[in-house]
């Protein structure tokens, strides 16, 4: 099948098609306007998608060089998401679909974050993934394709969010997590010890008292010294964050007893926690998979491949399909 898929659950316009070679374009809209606010405005970020939706798509049939005609099925993302931006991308693709007599298929999120995993490789059933965002932190036994298991989630903040709202106390632009990660690696990562929450407990996540430490550590010090040491800091936040992490991937390892992991959505190319999961790996003896970086944040390459495993499995979507901001 050629796929054309779409993304639009939060601030980036996304699309791809995906030919039976593979990946033939992913093509992905980021919406800059959100930077003075310090986050996502969901409503302009729906406004945004409205604007460039019919752009990104010409752009991944025109970088694919393949037309409608020859497009099999139309993949959409459902939920999780901003109700808004959900609403543009699910009625374009409704219309694309219905105008040209395509195929549809509902796709949820988080799934497509997993199995971005598969649009290079081939995971081995069943595995952990560790599946991490600005809005989900998630240990999920995937025991086949679609019969998850979530063995741990965040309680309050989720790993990318934490980084985000770090980044904003030290003054860094939205989003933090890619500049955090970039200064870290000039930083020591044992300057400061910040406090890593549950990491004798459970499989579930919690990173609100790291949030609040580092504005209570950062408060108590003058704007110059945290800025002289402001790769330091990024390097213990991170460090603090990714510890956690990968004891708690370890742990449901250790529980399940599979012999493959991955790691999936935007924090996954954090370069410590890509570093750290390696070793893992490495140790314990585990085949690792993490998807490359343009396939790691929100993108519809993700969205096309999991489109592609339901329709094998026919779980065709209708006119009906509704989105679902908590699906």
């Amino acid at each position: 099948m050629n796929i054309l898929a779409i993304e639009s659950s939060c601030d980036d316009t996304s699309a791809a098609v995906l030919a039976p070679t593979g990946v033939l374009s992913n093509v992905i809209a980021s919406q800059s306007i959100h930077i003075k606010f310090g986050g996502v405005v969901p409503e302009l970020a729906s406004r945004a998608h409205q604007t460039t939706i019919s752009q990104t798509v010409a752009q991944a049939l025109d970088e694919s060089k393949l037309t409608l005609d020859a497009i099999d099925l139309v993949a959409v993302t459902q939920g999780p998401g901003l109700m808004g931006s959900l609403l543009v991308g699910l009625c374009f693709a409704k219309g694309l679909a219905l105008a040209n007599h395509i195929p549809l298929v509902g796709v949820n999120h988080m799934d497509a974050h997993i199995y971005a995993n598969f649009i290079d490789e081939s995971p081995s059933f069943p595995f952990i993934c560790l599946t991490v965002s600005g809005g989900h932190t998630q240990l999920v036994h995937v025991k086949a394709p679609f019969e998850h298991e979530i063995l741990g989630s965040t309680r309050d903040d989720a790993a990318g969010e934490a980084f985000d709202k770090i980044g904003k106390i030290l003054g860094l632009s939205y989003p933090a997590g890619p500049v955090m990660d970039k200064l870290s690696k000039e930083g020591d990562a044992k300057f400061h010890k910040f406090p890593q929450a549950l990491l004798k407990e459970g499989l579930d996540f919690s990173f609100s008292g790291l949030k609040t430490s580092a504005l209570y550590y950062t408060q108590a010090k003058e704007d110059a010294w945290v800025q002289e040491h402001l790769n330091d800091i990024c390097a213990s936040v991170s460090e603090a964050i990714t510890e956690v992490l990968i004891k708690k991937l370890k742990r449901a390892v250790q529980q399940t007893g599979v012999e493959t992991i991955a790691i999936a959505g935007g924090v996954s190319a954090n370069s410590m926690l890509r570093a750290k999961a390696k070793k893992m790996a490495d140790t314990m003896s585990l085949n690792l998979h993490i998807p490359k970086l343009s396939y790691c944040t929100d993108n519809a390459a993700m969205i096309a491949i999991t489109g592609k495993m339901k329709a094998e499995l026919g779980e065709y979507a209708d006119m009906n399909m509704k989105p679902f901001a908590s699906l």
